[in-house]
């Protein structure tokens, strides 16, 4: 049998999952966690040979999670399962080392198939993500973009309503550092105003909401 693990924060959806995976002869749910946490703390111990990874966990950002894993378990075929349908998200967690992209619309079919591909060295992409990869546009971000550790300082205390003054007092740097940082951040997430980076930071799991 073939071991699989599914993290996903949705009780009623690991569940779904878990039935449909065990449907197929050769594949047999080993592991189920509902956290980066519980992924990390379980999965030396169950050894999964296929991750179906939810990329929205409440206690890991995606991208970041898809990267760690891959470098410390290469062997490890990861299943990225999303809400997101951005392409900017998509790309991220492909370059990252995913092994598929599935929706979390995605049919039991689908899924069976994305596990199947990896299992054999392929690149699964589900129907809906393709037509995403398919679309010839020179607007929007192409990537999720790489934050520093102070650039993610910034944008959450911006989403907590404090004024460049007073962030400048909170970190002990200058008002000119903190204006430097929120240009830069601007043009990282290609927006006109910082609040509107704060947004998309936010929906990329980048830092968490205020």
């Amino acid at each position: 049998m073939i071991k699989i693990a599914i993290t996903d924060d949705h009780p009623l959806l690991l569940e779904g999952l878990k039935n449909i995976i065990n449907s197929h002869e050769d594949f047999e749910v080993v592991g189920m966690y509902a956290s980066a946490a519980e992924l990390f703390k379980n999965i030396v111990a169950d050894a999964p040979l296929v991750l179906l990874l939810d990329i929205n966990l409440p206690d890991a950002n995606g991208i970041d999670l898809v990267k760690g894993l891959k470098e410390s378990h290469k062997e490890l075929k990861i299943v990225a399962f999303s809400v997101h349908n951005e392409l900017a998200v998509i790309n991220s967690i492909l370059n990252e080392g995913a092994d598929a992209y599935l929706q979390k619309n995605a049919t039991g079919n689908e899924i069976i198939t994305a596990i199947s591909d990896v299992l054999v060295g392929k690149r699964y992409i589900c129907e809906k993500t393709q037509v995403i990869l398919n679309k010839k546009t020179d607007t929007g971000l192409k990537q999720v973009p790489k934050l520093t550790r102070r650039e993610k300082e910034i944008l959450t205390f911006v989403a907590k309503g404090m004024t460049t003054n007073q962030i400048a007092e909170s970190l002990f740097i200058s008002s000119h550092t903190v204006e430097s940082h929120r240009k830069n951040l601007m043009e990282k997430f290609q927006t006109k105003s910082v609040t509107a980076a704060v947004k998309s930071a936010i929906e990329y799991g980048l830092i968490r909401e205020a």
